[in-house]
């Protein structure tokens, strides 16, 4: 018996799949329990619909973040920092400042996209790498002076 698992069940399949059971695990187990329902030719055509579409919107994500780690490269953002007498730093510059000199500049990128090493504790410019999806990576500078 065919049925769409609405949720993942170990050793079957993840949810979303259409898999084939015995029809008494899929009666007694998955179907009263709430795990499957049963595949009817109109909700394996919904299924594939849907899959063609999630798949179609993964491919316009990997397209626009192309764009953008094309457009990104070698730009330079400042960020402003407190610092006190004899250039000694107040804190450190981590992805949150980066990310939010990148949303005044236009560019929407997550904190987490940013990946520093160490978080910088001094005046200068820095190489930033951004990991945008897997797979998608630029680099960006990072100027930081004093506020």
């Amino acid at each position: 018996m065919q049925v769409i698992l609405l949720q993942d069940v170990k050793g079957q399949g993840k949810k979303g799949d259409l898999v084939d059971v015995n029809e008494g695990y899929a009666r007694n187990f998955l179907i009263k329990k709430g795990f499957a329902e049963v595949a009817t030719p109109s909700k394996i055509n919904d299924l594939k619909q849907k899959k063609a579409a999630a798949d179609y919107h993964k491919q316009e994500e990997i397209k626009a973040m192309h764009a953008l780690a094309a457009e990104l490269k070698g730009k330079t953002f400042t960020v402003k920092i407190k610092v006190g007498q004899g250039g000694k730093v107040f804190g450190s510059v981590t992805g949150a400042n980066i990310s939010d000199a990148m949303k005044d500049a236009g560019y929407d990128v997550d904190k987490k996209k940013i990946n520093l090493a160490n978080p910088i504790k001094a005046v200068g410019i820095y190489d930033v790498e951004l990991k945008l999806l897997e797979g998608i990576t630029t680099k960006i500078k990072v100027q930081v002076s004093e506020e």
